[in-house]
């Protein structure tokens, strides 16, 4: 694809003369702790969210979700002017939803923040605070990428485009699946740009795929109806910690296969098109041993084909948090009556969460641990985008004109979120372009991005809006 030049410099040097003023608008975002795992500053979040994009000139609304927080919802119709010079002939402008997310990743531990993670902070080339990454940042760089776009095109958009913006990613998207259903017809388009993008560990541009799917669970035991004298209760009573233990240990062996009945029955094996993109991957055992601190990967896997196939095409069952009696300094002699754990499976293509839940189930009652609980935290189905669609050749060749570099292409994330619905319900093909690095501490404290990743993230984005509106 041969990108005009004199649109491109134009968008290029709008992003770059008002970068400065849209981190003002990321330090409004990141003010607000929206926090949905603590259910804080959600609604504040989507009003602001609101009013940001109404600023921009799109019309936005806030939709009520029972049970759920707050989704926004917006868009803007193609200009008369732009359109007409997009399309000679005349036809309907094409339609491009940008889905994102306002909630974010609590900040705890903050005493592991070098700067107050609510504070958008300046330190070098570097701009830290909780979700300027993940994912206050990629709105406000899509916003500014569309700017660039109406500047570069006489002040109108060339397109139409759509916002969705959520408010429970960070926590399981347990309500968008239906939310798009019960919307699809305003939601309705011919491409989707994901939330998240970047450059891999080599600087390169990424271009992912798929999403594994998620089946968060916790799951608990309660043998009394208080803690008990370990001396007292040790030799005669149930222990709730060993209990979960137990069957913690049902779930997975010490090979790494897990053992639950039926679970990989409808896991479907890459094909020769997946083999052949993970092929073409660069290597990265040596920068996840260095980044981590991990002398050995699982399985006696070293790196190559076989590690990039187990990280995003294999499921996985993982502990990723365990509690149960005195936890505290010192030491209390104690039987503890309660036990939790948080255990997330990764599923792939054909995989469930509702089936996944229903194995679960069984494996437990069948290994006599009935009397543990599943409460079900979190769901997403796999997706996948064909990598031949012509939408995700057009954002590669964005890519490559934005970077200057070949970009990386994989057949799934190892991550999760709700494309499902997105790619299955509405049909989408979906692309991903963004502002991330790998040591952008997404998740964790000192969350940041790079300036230049942010300059070169919104290019991309713009290409991309500018190209879709000529080849669609």
């Amino acid at each position: 694809m041969i990108f005009d030049r004199e649109r491109t410099g134009h968008m290029d040097q709008y992003i770059t003369e008002h970068t400065e003023r849209f981190m003002g608008e990321l330090a409004r975002l990141v003010a607000v702790p929206t926090v949905a795992a603590q259910h804080r500053g959600v609604e504040e979040g989507a009003r602001l969210t609101a009013a940001l994009l109404e600023t921009y000139g799109y019309t936005a609304e806030i939709l009520s979700v029972e049970g759920g927080n707050p989704v926004v919802v917006a868009g803007a119709r193609a200009g008369a002017g732009a359109s007409r010079k997009a399309r000679p002939g005349g036809g309907r402008a094409p339609v491009l939803l940008f889905y994102n997310h306002y909630d974010v990743q609590p900040a705890e531990p903050v005493e592991l923040w070098d700067s107050d993670p609510f504070t958008l902070t300046r330190r070098g080339d570097r701009w830290f605070g909780r979700g300027v990454s993940d994912d206050k940042g990629h709105i406000i760089s899509r916003l500014l990428a569309l700017e660039a776009v109406k500047s570069a095109w006489g002040g109108e958009l060339p397109l139409d485009v759509k916002f969705v913006i959520e408010g429970e990613e960070e926590v399981g998207s347990l309500h968008m699946p239906a939310f798009v259903h019960a919307h699809r017809e305003r939601l309705a388009a011919d491409a989707c740009i994901w939330e998240f993008g970047g450059v891999d560990h080599n600087g390169r541009p990424q271009e992912v795929l798929g999403l594994r799917g998620i089946c968060y669970v916790e799951l608990s035991v309660k043998t009394a109806d208080h803690d008990a004298h370990s001396g007292l209760g040790g030799s005669i009573f149930p222990n709730a910690a060993w209990r979960l233990v137990w069957a913690l240990a049902s779930l997975k062996g010490p090979d790494e296969r897990i053992r639950i009945p039926h679970h990989a029955d409808h896991v479907r094996s890459p094909d020769s098109r997946d083999l052949e993109l993970l092929a073409a991957m660069p290597e990265e055992a040596d920068d996840l041993r260095t980044r981590y601190g991990v002398t050995s990967f699982l399985k006696g896997m070293t790196g190559g084909v076989e590690l990039r196939r187990e990280q995003v095409m294999v499921p996985t069952c993982t502990i990723c948090g365990l509690s149960s009696g005195y936890e505290g300094p010192g030491s209390k002699t104690v039987l503890p009556a309660v036990a939790r754990a948080k255990v997330d499976f990764r599923l792939v293509p054909d995989q469930t969460p509702e089936e996944v839940l229903a194995n679960l189930r069984a494996h437990l009652d069948a290994g006599g641990f009935a009397d543990v609980e599943i409460t079900q935290l979190g769901g997403d189905r796999p997706a996948r985008t064909d990598p031949d669609h012509h939408f995700i050749r057009l954002a590669l060749d964005a890519a490559r004109d934005a970077y200057g570099l070949e970009p990386v292409v994989g057949p799934m994330s190892g991550g999760s979120g709700p494309a499902h619905p997105f790619t299955d319900e509405l049909g989408l093909p979906v692309t991903m372009c963004g502002i991330g690095y790998p040591g952008g501490s997404v998740h964790a404290p000192n969350e940041h991005i790079v300036l230049q990743h942010f300059v070169d993230g919104t290019r991309h984005a713009a290409r991309i809006v500018d190209a879709f509106a000529l080849a669609s």
